[in-house]
């Protein structure tokens, strides 16, 4: 097998020894010239070289300077073009665009001893020896590698000319040769001369071009350098492995030259990205570069985004996503949202505790500095549009009860007995619109919320902290201003007579359930109207009660998570059974406060936010058999109807009981309590309302979406913190459950009471709805929202 050495290129032979031995020198300089709009390459494109290099020093420590060298190289080159190499080009026989492909492409047919190139797959090229047929059309084919497999007719992407028999042994050493042969340069210097004489060329006829030889050895060079070549050739013709090639015009190879400086850019700046991700995963955790030094540069900051898009499987584009997926891949990891979720974990810019459905949800986390300013600008402001209709009720004791890490404080609760044995009822709500109105830039902000975010790890208020927590909360020892519902109970506890009015109200006590159910308890003297509002809360159980209401406790959760931030984060959980005295209080006294307002306005004709609930064809008594509290009202719930709204007059609420309801407690933290709020102050002022029924009825279908959305994450949110609080616990501890139901055969669902989660597992047979069994956690993986329990069998 003949194999030319490249250094005798036929452009070259006959320069000087010294010159001939430093070609690749010179031509690793050639490699960045541009050749912009020069159709011969002559004196002209001098221009392109920097003038104060010097390229070679020799022998006798003489220095070569650029403009000799140049000088050189042309006088070589034209006599080159007046002999051998118009010569060989012409024994070649070039094409001209009068020729036609066919004369030059012949295709070569699969036998025996051919050396080819192939596709093995997508990523990779191989050389392999021809052994044998394989069925009609396929050849098995022995590569480099040593490995013999048979390939289809169309993975052949070269068959190396000249050679009709070689041995495996030798693909290596052939390989490395021809690999050493790699000169782009040689590839830019034929360009320029193919592109004068607007030739085209065959392989064969470009190796004879730039190394003098269409030995099988450069002609591999040739097909490889094509191979790789981007800019300067394309494909004319094919027939089979042969190829016919054409020189690109002048302004295309300008042109790919630009994107492919752009690509290898691109391809730094990732790669750079990369190592950046690769450092910060190696810190330990205490040394991981903070979330805000990755957003300081916009190139890094837009991969970040990417990988966080990715993450969540929320990518703004295609090309967010390409980006994401080509940053996974560079660090050898799957293209799936959980190695982009490990990732920036690994690298500190995600918690190990990251809420990826918060992520999802775009919930505003924080308020625009125009909002915060303009909440600065409501609490400095002391004027009170309501001022002179406001009735001094600072004289009442006020009981403001509440989980004891409530931020926002927008109800209390007032009571007295009556001479005639009667009791009057104050239900004082936080009057939010003495510094929202309709339609201005606080109440737009809070109506694109449509509610407070209630989370373990945070509380995302409707309105900006300080208004809501300064400005329009209720607050113990300060006078604040109130909208407040006075109700006078028959002894049976229905409606006898009820008011609204602004107010001005100074809180006494501010409670939590738990010291609100001792003072109860504790049945006190001077705490006479707490017990007050107790009876009256039992006076309208039992009326709502005859009135068809259903019952339905449940056992509630309560998560804080103080530094969700570490690795390991505190958990404090607590379950609060909704039986407890306090909390029917509570619950007795909104919903009494809902019951007297849909009241209220079906009187004065004020367009509401009317709830109500079909009545459901529900027989209690069939339940009485079910242990009372979760596992009865798990029962109930499955037969009740969906919840509807009317805008225009009260509906009935057959789970509550009544003949109208309204939320108007919570105007702090829910959008429709504050429309409620909107309507009924404008009749206490003497003004038309300022929604309409259906104004109300569109404004209303928008914030239930974002109701819907923040329930939603609510719920994945505390039952995530629930599971890792379950995942921490020995795996020896035994939790308690109530059977609620059965799912098919013998898994059922369960309450785990000490955790108030409900969940699945499988029970022993003998068990019954509503039996209380014993479990272990097997498994309890948060992120995955796996949890897996065995029943421990007593005795």
């Amino acid at each position: 097998m003949a194999v030319r050495a490249a250094n005798s290129c036929s452009i070259f032979r006959s320069l000087s020894p010294p010159l001939l031995a430093s070609r690749r020198c010179c031509l690793c300089h050639c490699r960045s010239l541009q050749f912009c709009r020069y159709p011969r390459l002559d004196c002209r494109r001098l221009a392109m070289f920097p003038s104060q290099l010097h390229l070679f020093n020799y022998g006798g420590n003489r220095s070569l300077s650029l403009q000799s060298l140049v000088d050189t190289v042309m006088e070589e080159l034209q006599a080159t073009r007046k002999r051998k190499r118009v010569s060989a080009a012409s024994n070649a026989g070039l094409m001209s665009g009068e020729e036609l492909l066919e004369d030059k492409l012949v295709s070569r047919s699969l036998q025996k001893g051919l050396l080819l190139e192939f596709k093995k797959d997508s990523d990779r090229v191989l050389l392999g020896i021809a052994q044998r047929p394989d069925g009609k059309k396929n050849w098995m084919v022995s590569d480099q590698n040593g490995v013999t497999s048979s390939i289809k007719p169309q993975q052949v992407t070269y068959i190396i000319p000249g050679i009709d028999r070689f041995e495996q042994e030798d693909i290596a050493d052939f390989v490395q040769k021809a690999q050493d042969n790699l000169d782009p340069a040689l590839l830019e210097f034929a360009w320029i001369e193919l592109l004068e004489k607007n030739r085209s060329v065959t392989l064969e006829e470009l190796a004879e071009m730039i190394f003098g030889s269409a030995e099988p050895l450069e002609s591999y060079s040739a097909h490889l350098l094509l191979s790789q070549d981007e800019i300067y050739f394309t494909v004319q013709g094919t027939k089979g492995s042969c190829s016919i090639y054409r020189p690109r015009p002048t302004e295309q190879v300008e042109e790919l030259k630009c994107r492919k400086l752009a690509k290898e850019a691109a391809e730094k700046e990732l790669q750079d990205f990369v190592e950046l991700l690769t450092s910060a995963k190696l810190l330990p955790s205490r040394d991981k570069p903070p979330k805000s030094s990755w957003m300081v540069e916009e190139k890094i900051r837009s991969k970040i985004e990417s990988l966080e898009s990715y993450a969540i499987d929320d990518w703004k584009s295609d090309e967010q996503r390409k980006m994401a997926g080509m940053i996974l891949k560079a660090m050898g990891l799957a293209k799936k949202a959980s190695s982009a979720v490990n990732l920036l974990m690994d690298i500190g810019y995600f918690p190990v505790h990251v809420n990826l459905d918060l992520l999802k949800s775009r919930i505003h986390t924080d308020h625009s500095e125009e909002i915060k300013m303009a909440a600065e600008s409501l609490l400095s402001d002391s004027s009170d549009p309501d001022e002179i209709y406001r009735k001094d009720l600072s004289h009442l004791k006020v009981y403001a009860i509440d989980v004891d890490e409530a931020d926002e404080l927008d109800d209390a609760l007032s009571a007295t007995r009556l001479q005639d044995g009667r009791i009057r009822v104050w239900i004082h709500v936080a009057d939010a619109t003495r510094y929202v109105q309709p339609g201005s830039i606080m109440d737009r902000e809070a109506m694109r919320r449509g509610t407070s975010v209630f989370l373990p790890t945070a509380t995302y208020p409707m309105f900006p902290e300080k208004l809501a927590m300064r400005g329009m909360s209720l607050r113990q020892g300060e006078i604040c201003n109130a909208v407040t519902v006075s109700v006078v109970l028959h002894n049976d506890g229905s409606i006898a007579e009820l008011s609204v009015e602004n107010s001005v109200i100074k809180p006494t006590y501010m409670l939590t359930y738990e010291s609100a159910s001792e003072l109860l308890n504790l049945n006190l003297e001077e705490e006479i109207e707490l017990r007050t509002l107790s009876e009256a809360a039992n006076l309208r159980l039992k009326w709502r009660r005859q009135q068809g209401a259903i019952e339905t406790p449940n056992l509630e959760t309560r998560i804080k998570v103080p530094n969700p931030e570490d690795p390991e984060p505190s958990i404090n959980l607590y379950v609060e059974n909704q039986a407890d005295p306090a909390m029917r209080l509570v619950s007795e006294m909104m919903i009494l406060c809902g019951e007297a307002i849909a009241r209220f306005g079906s009187q004065n004709n004020i367009p509401l936010p009317y709830r109500g609930q079909p009545q459901s064809d529900i027989d209690a008594s069939e339940f009485a058999h079910l242990p009372e509290g979760p596992v009865r009202t798990s029962a109930l719930l499955k037969g009740m109807r969906a919840a509807e709204i009317d805008f225009r007059k009260p509906v009935r609420h057959g789970s509550l009981g009544l003949p109208g309801y309204v939320q108007f407690t919570s105007p702090i933290r829910r959008y429709l309590d504050l429309l409620a709020h909107y309507q009924v102050k404008a009749l206490l002022r003497g003004e038309p309302p300022p929604f309409s029924p259906g104004q109300l009825e569109g404004i209303a279908a928008g914030v239930n979406v974002n109701a819907r959305i923040v329930k939603k994450l609510c719920g994945s949110s505390l039952r995530y913190w629930i599971l890792e609080y379950l995942r921490r616990q020995p795996k020896e501890k035994i939790f308690r459950a109530f059977i609620l139901k059965f799912i098919k055969d013998r898994v059922a669902a369960l309450l785990l009471l000490e955790v108030g989660l409900q969940t699945s597992a499988w029970v022993s047979v003998g068990n019954q709805i509503g039996d209380e069994i014993l479990v272990k956690v097997e498994e309890a993986h948060p992120r995955d929202h796996i949890l897996s329990l065995k029943e421990v069998i007593k005795g």
